[in-house]
């Protein structure tokens, strides 16, 4: 006893501390910027912002630009089908560029 107080009520009233200062530290990691595990809304850019991907096609809708994404995928081509702002984009890598030039000229 430390004074005629009774050590383990003392004790127990500071439990409570380490509790809510990991909540805190939760709730902060996971409300931080840029480190959220929820994803971001999407945003449209323009057909230039999408890093080193080139467009290839511009199709009428997504159903068109889905079609023609699969026929790449077929013949071993990765590309991706975005909404950009100026509508649907079908996008491959710089390398795979011709190719995918050539391979959607057949099927138009």
């Amino acid at each position: 006893m430390l004074g005629g107080v009774n050590n383990h009520l003392f004790f127990m009233s500071l439990a409570g501390f380490p509790v809510v200062l990991f909540l805190i530290l939760i709730l902060k990691w996971t409300s931080a910027r840029g480190k959220s595990l929820v994803e971001r809304v999407p945003v449209q850019g323009s057909a230039d912002e999408y890093g080193t991907l080139v467009s290839v096609a511009q199709p009428s809708n997504h159903i068109e630009g889905e079609i023609l994404r699969q026929k790449l995928i077929a013949v071993g081509i990765r590309a991706t089908l975005t909404q950009t702002k100026d509508g649907p984009r079908l996008f491959v890598f710089p390398e795979e560029e011709s190719a995918a030039r050539a391979h959607l000229k057949d099927f138009r």
